[in-house]
């Protein structure tokens, strides 16, 4: 078996991985990149415009061979996440290339193409199971489902030729999936060759992560002693946290706001989870119609995405009557509706990855809430393991080698786990 990291064994996100054996391809991932060679956030609008040649030129789209051409020699592509560093640049693959993904993965990316204008359209789409394996070629994968702060998101084993691989995906031990976490240290694979760990982590201070119910708990003390509004900026596709604001705001006896936008992402995935969804007769959760974002839809035909939450709707005037008694999702795009909310002071969450307050809009967004007299508070957890459960995940494996990926700190894997630790470079291609 022949395994080549296409991008991830010096940097977090745009993660693309091979696998050949005889003549049968896979990869694992297909991600866009989180940040640019100066380190700063990745911003793709730049390269939008540039040919599929012009971007493997540029090292954006990984240099796959025959990935993107009419008559593509790959049996599959498995996505681990709907996260885009994981799946954002599948646009570009040949569309005769079957995608395996969780079924729940695939409505939030035909979500994304509505609302975020994404073109991640699949033709030929495929579902997978939790602990249930299939067969890509001559590969046999089986799925795992992990903790992380994506919804539906896995790990794999993938085997072939007698040979065992296990790649970690995306995960962690502390979030609402933890109980998945433990069952997975307990039902382990074993007899593996080479374990591809994630190591977002490493190198970053070693701290024990906050648990999504410390976040819960930090919410409903900082929401209850509250005398104005509470804004939460945070990703809507994060579910456990949108769980952790929702649990906060019956413990303190607020309502929690979500746009259209967020009321469509919790209604689809409760089809999965017992989500709060506002269709599903959980109390104290209100739908606010922010105007761009409805105008838009309207216009592009996708009205009855904004009609079907008419029952649940409150408006802006409704909230400056008492805005102490709500706690509103936001984003920079909401902020002339929330301009036209009479309060005269509040307080802004920001729940999200420190690197995004680099981006101008979330800069100029803060610093205007700021001068609107709002407070502004860093309540967050992260989506990745800390090395304590990295190096437990590793030992309930116990490979035979560990290969780095989705971390800029691969040499310090020698110095975390026990096992062999083989560094391979983009585009080096390794042989079992």
């Amino acid at each position: 078996m022949k395994l080549t990291v296409h991008r991830g064994t010096n940097e977090i996100g745009g993660t693309c991985i091979e696998l050949q054996s005889g003549t049968s391809r896979i990869l694992l991932d297909f991600g866009m990149p989180l940040v640019n060679k100066s380190g700063n956030s990745f911003d793709f609008a730049q390269y939008k415009s540039l040919s599929v040649q012009e971007l493997i030129k540029q090292g954006i789209l990984p240099d796959v061979k025959s990935a993107y051409s009419e008559k593509p020699e790959i049996d599959g592509v498995i996505i681990s996440h709907p996260h885009a560093d994981h799946f954002g640049l599948m646009q570009y693959l040949s569309k005769k290339i079957p995608i395996w993904l969780g079924e729940a993965t695939h409505r939030i990316l035909k979500l994304n193409n509505i609302f975020l204008r994404q073109n991640n359209k699949i033709l030929n789409p495929k579902y997978f199971e939790k602990e249930k394996s299939f067969t890509v070629g001559k590969f046999t994968i089986t799925a795992y489902w992990a903790d992380h702060s994506a919804f539906d998101s896995y790990s794999f084993l993938v085997e072939a030729e007698d040979k065992r691989i296990f790649y970690s995906g995306d995960f962690r031990s502390h979030g609402h999936k933890a109980k998945a976490y433990k069952w997975f240290l307990h039902n382990a694979p074993k007899d593996i060759d080479c374990l591809l760990i994630e190591g977002t982590k490493i190198g970053q201070k070693k701290e024990k992560h906050k648990t999504e119910g410390d976040i819960k708990d930090e919410l409903a003390g900082l929401f209850k002693k509250s005398e104005s509004i509470n804004y939460i900026y945070t990703a809507s596709q994060n579910i456990d946290r949108l769980v952790s604001i929702y649990r906060a705001c019956l413990t303190s006896q607020k309502t929690f706001v979500v746009d259209v936008y967020t009321a469509n992402v919790l209604d689809t995935l409760s089809d999965f989870a017992r989500l709060p969804s506002p269709l599903k007769g959980f109390p104290n959760l209100k739908v606010l119609f922010p105007n761009i974002l409805t105008t838009g839809l309207f216009k592009r035909g996708y009205g009855k995405m904004a009609i079907k939450f008419s029952k649940y709707k409150i408006t802006k005037e409704e909230i400056s009557r008492n805005p102490s008694d709500f706690v509103l999702l936001v984003r920079p795009s909401m902020r002339k509706d929330l301009g036209k909310i009479k309060t005269d002071k509040g307080n802004l969450i920001y729940s999200m990855w420190e690197g995004y307050k680099e981006q101008k809009t979330t800069q100029q967004f803060i610093d205007w809430l700021k001068s609107k007299n709002f407070a502004v508070y860093n309540i967050h957890t992260s989506g990745h393991a800390d090395i304590n459960t990295l190096k437990e995940f590793a030992d309930a494996i116990a490979p035979n080698a560990i290969i780095p990926i989705h971390t800029f700190h691969k040499q310090n894997y020698k110095n975390i786990f026990s096992q062999k630790i083989i560094e391979l470079n983009d585009n080096e291609t390794f042989c079992f």
